[in-house]
């Protein structure tokens, strides 16, 4: 019989079931990881990406999805795009990932299998002198965390008027 954690939102199902996000709901609890200010990460995307006609989507724990061909609805668009590039699976490349020291901001930019899926990692999410393992893997487990709960935050939108 198979075990499943349960969470604040109830009980968890084995289609949603996630250990990495697990891991980052239970450090936050204790404060181990701080969770920034919406405002915050808005600003720090203004500064990160390249390119004033790019429209994008922020999610709550600071995964952003750039729009390249921005659509009708930006926020249905960003969430259809998290869910399917979002969630983590062992063994596939949606556990693969990458890290970019940024120039425009304190910090670093997590990315995986689809390239216009970002998740933003402060230093003060980090000990001193991580590596880029453990950058990753946070940012990684913040990306999963975003791609099942899919909560916008903020939608910036450089479509043409």
């Amino acid at each position: 019989m198979n075990e499943f954690h349960a969470t604040e939102r109830g009980p968890r199902t084995p289609n949603d079931f996630s250990p990495i996000g697990d891991e980052v709901r239970v450090l936050r609890r204790h404060g181990r990881i701080p969770r920034m200010v919406t405002e915050e990460l808005v600003q720090v995307w203004r500064d990160v990406i390249q390119g004033d006609e790019k429209s994008w989507v922020l999610f709550e724990n600071g995964t952003c999805v750039i729009l390249m061909e921005p659509g009708d609805d930006l926020n249905a668009q960003a969430i259809e795009l998290l869910r399917e590039y979002g969630p983590v699976h062992a063994g596939s490349s949606a556990g693969d990932f990458g890290t970019v020291d940024l120039d425009a901001a304190p910090g670093w930019a997590v990315y995986g299998h689809h390239n216009d899926v970002l998740t933003y990692v402060a230093p003060e999410e980090v000990e001193d002198g991580a590596n880029d393992l453990a950058v990753g893997l946070l940012g990684r487990s913040k990306r999963d965390q975003d791609g099942t709960e899919l909560t916008v935050v903020h939608v910036e939108d450089k479509r043409p008027r």
